[in-house]
């Protein structure tokens, strides 16, 4: 029976079944008008990968020897004590690595520069060496690509690593590892870069033209 077609004198259950009807309806009119509402659009599921600086040159670091990248001035910048320690192939990541002991004094600490001829930077972005609770931005190591990569620690301080995309598909990792917890994240992400970036510099001062 549609509303409103009933008789004046209907009997009183139809006369309910009036106004139930009408109440049906008239819900369902409320429910139709919010379908139509636009829902905002989800939020993004994680952080965006960085936008990493253009390389001007490419530099190969196949077959450099790392403990070689830093000449004897820059050591002592870097309140380096001793010989550079050339760390042992079993204890190596993904490529030849060289240890730089600060322990004359505390706070002790050790820097790692390796380099890697076999994974482009891009790889800790998007690729194989990505992990999803990685913290990273870019930093500025002039003329090349770079950024600070940890993993926060569960109530302390992480490692911290500079990566620098020297050359297409090539590598150089600069780290800094702390004895203890004298530092902050970011400073140690600022030693490690500051390492990165003089590295770089003996890199590029012993490149072919």
């Amino acid at each position: 029976m549609r509303v409103g077609a009933s008789p004046a004198a209907a009997p009183k259950w139809r006369a309910q079944a009036t106004l139930v009807g009408v109440a049906v309806v008239a819900l369902t009119g409320c429910t139709t008008t919010v379908t139509g509402v636009a829902v905002p659009p989800s939020a993004p599921s994680g952080p965006s990968a960085p936008s990493l600086a253009p390389r001007t040159r490419d530099v190969s670091v196949q077959g450099v020897n790392p403990c070689e990248l830093l000449t004897s001035q820059q050591l002592d910048q870097l309140k380096e004590n001793g010989a550079p320690r050339p760390v042992s192939p079993d204890a190596q990541r993904d490529g030849p690595t060289c240890a730089f002991d600060v322990d004359a004094t505390p706070p002790t600490y050790t820097y790692y520069l390796e380099a890697i001829a076999t994974a482009d930077i891009e790889d800790w972005v998007s690729g194989a060496h990505r992990k999803a609770a990685m913290v990273q931005r870019p930093v500025d190591v002039p003329g090349f690509p770079a950024l600070v990569s940890y993993v926060p620690a569960q109530g302390g301080i992480q490692d911290c690593e500079t990566l620098v995309g020297v050359a297409e598909g090539q590598t150089l990792r600069a780290q800094v590892a702390p004895d203890d917890a004298s530092f902050s994240q970011d400073q140690l992400c600022e030693m490690s870069t500051n390492l990165a970036k003089v590295a770089a510099q003996t890199l590029l001062a012993g490149a072919p033209k």
